[in-house]
């Protein structure tokens, strides 16, 4: 069962209906309903639609009957409430919890029986930095006494290979778990020191020089005064310079000081009557004065302009010193905020955007002291702002698609070779994209958080996601079950190239895992296999590790 009605939850009501044959029933409220995806497309998917989500409305979706029940609302205090009473119906029910707050969510692990706390943000933002910056996604894993990170095979050394994960030689179509492991480029190492994960880190794109010598200044000018003014404004002043040349011209008695006087005058103190003058002479001479009539008032409605400005940037957070080298982040709800954290903590010069000062993510911004403006990301004056001329990468992650891709096409705009990250949730329209925009970097958040949610419904214990590109793999733990075709086989039994590989296998009672076993190694009942997998590599070995006396019933009964 699951209680949602976001991308999240149609993520991962898919993949247990389609991947996994299971029957899901999806709990929504009816104002989840209007807004949400047709979930009724879905094969074995059916929809229960309620005024609230209550104890009344869990008993009609017959949650004494579910095997598990995934709440993966964005609401933290409401999945936690609506998880306290399904337990007080079903009290052995397997719980998968949707929270932001991990330090909360490791408390409520820790109080529950049987239950999985799972961030998605914190699951999906360290890979959409990666490809943002070209990078490896190095999440660290910790198994055992080691901390194991994906990482590019020539960042490592040799002796900290793991193992190999994929070739990625032909962008696009990534080899997962080629059976030459020497053939990856892409491996699964151990960090040895802080140091090591810092230089399996590599930032693929250079820093962009720096066009403009006077960037503050001109950023200044930008946040203070509107483009209509300035424009009629340096229209006025080429008048008046193109009077006084005129006037130079056209006499030779006149200098350059003396042209210079005449506009000054004729401009601030109204034309002049002057009976030797010529009519060109007095057609550049009332040039001149309307000009200078134009100009005062045009002064001061800057003046009055800059203060009013002034003030509006600094209470919004407007006004501040130019970037370069930076990453225009737009969008600070759950994801945005998460990786701003992470591109601060790494030291990462970030200029934030969002349409609202209401955004998760602008307290943190401020507190931070980071760059932020409140203002349409999709507007020229907006991104101009935020330096996208200048910056390293722009990442688009709010929650809208259209919102998102608007954004990146107005970027691409003002910056041709700019390289943009589109979060993205329909799979279909980001394929169009990237052919059609040749935006290439598109991500979906719920498609890379979805497998946890969902091994995690299926009682799997999934330890680590490594994203490859599109695709994802797992690392899992499998507890061998005794009387399973996995008890009394050997290690090279279990291993598919191309769906699993076994890295490090813990016998019952040893501390420690031994790692890389031999092929020939064999496998007993309760022993412990670490596994990189793709999900259907894991799907296959979770329905080899069922004992033959459950497999039996079901043919008996």
């Amino acid at each position: 069962m699951i209680n949602g009605a976001d991308g999240l939850a149609f993520r991962l009501a898919d993949q247990l209906s389609r991947r996994y044959a299971g029957d899901v029933v999806v709990l929504m409220t009816q104002e989840q309903h209007r807004v949400a995806r047709d979930f009724g497309e879905l094969p074995r998917v059916e929809v229960v639609v309620v005024e609230r989500v209550d104890e009344k409305a869990l008993l009609e979706a017959d949650v004494m009957e579910a095997s598990a029940l995934a709440l993966t609302n964005q609401d933290d205090v409401a999945n936690i409430h609506v998880g306290l009473q399904a337990r007080d119906i079903a009290p052995n029910l397997k719980l998968v919890i949707r929270m932001y707050n991990t330090r909360l969510g490791q408390a409520i692990e820790s109080l529950f029986t049987d239950c999985k706390v799972l961030s998605d943000s914190e699951i999906a933002s360290p890979a959409l930095i990666a490809v943002t910056l070209d990078e490896v996604a190095a999440n660290p894993v910790k198994i055992g006494r080691r901390t194991l990170i994906s990482a590019r095979r020539d960042a490592v050394d040799a002796r900290d290979i793991v193992c190999g994960l994929a070739d990625t030689s032909a962008p696009g179509n990534p080899a997962l778990l080629p059976a030459d492991a020497a053939t990856a480029n892409l491996v699964l190492a151990e960090v040895r020191s802080p140091q090591t994960l810092i230089n399996t880190v590599a930032i693929g794109q250079p820093a962009p020089k720096r066009r403009w010598r006077f960037a503050a200044g001109r950023a200044v000018i930008r946040a203070l005064i509107s483009r209509k003014l300035g424009i009629t404004l340096l229209f006025v002043i080429m008048v008046l310079l193109a009077s006084g040349i005129g006037l130079a011209l056209s006499d030779d008695q006149i200098g350059g000081w003396d042209s210079f006087y005449l506009t000054m005058v004729n401009a601030f103190g109204g034309p002049q009557e002057r009976g030797d003058f010529s009519r060109l002479e007095q057609v550049l001479q009332l040039l001149m004065g309307v000009a200078g009539l134009t100009l005062v008032p045009l002064v001061t409605a800057l003046i009055v302009e800059g203060m009013v400005n002034a003030r509006l940037a600094v209470a919004q957070g407007r006004l501040f010193q130019p970037q370069s080298d930076h990453i225009v982040l737009v969008g600070l709800g759950g994801v945005g905020t998460r990786i701003l954290r992470l591109l601060h903590d790494r030291g990462i010069k970030v200029v934030a955007v969002d349409s609202t000062e209401t955004a998760r993510g602008v307290p943190l911004a401020r507190e931070l002291a980071v760059p932020l403006l409140i203002g349409d990301a999709s507007r020229e004056t907006t991104l101009r702002q935020a330096g996208v001329d200048r910056c390293k990468a722009m990442m688009t992650v709010a929650s809208n698609d259209v919102i998102n891709l608007e954004v990146a096409l107005q970027g691409r705009q003002l910056n041709p070779k700019l390289r943009v990250l589109v979060r993205l949730f329909d799979d279909d329209m980001a394929r169009r994209v990237r052919r059609t925009f040749d935006l290439k970097h598109t991500r979906s958040v719920s498609y890379v958080a979805a497998p946890a949610f969902a091994e995690a419904m299926m009682d799997r214990e999934v330890v680590g996601i490594i994203s490859v590109e599109r695709r994802v793999l797992l690392l899992a733990e499998i507890v061998v079950a005794a009387g399973s075709s996995l008890d009394g086989s050997v290690i090279s039994q279990t291993d598919e190239p191309g769906e699993a590989r076994v890295i490090a296998l813990t016998e019952l009672g040893e501390p420690r895992p031994l790692w890389n076993p031999p092929g020939a190694r064999s496998v007993k009942a309760l022993d412990t296999l670490t596994v990189v997998c793709t999900r259907d590599g894991l799907s296959r070995l979770s329905r080899r590790n069922r004992p033959a006396d459950v497999l039996e019933a079901g043919s008996v009964a």
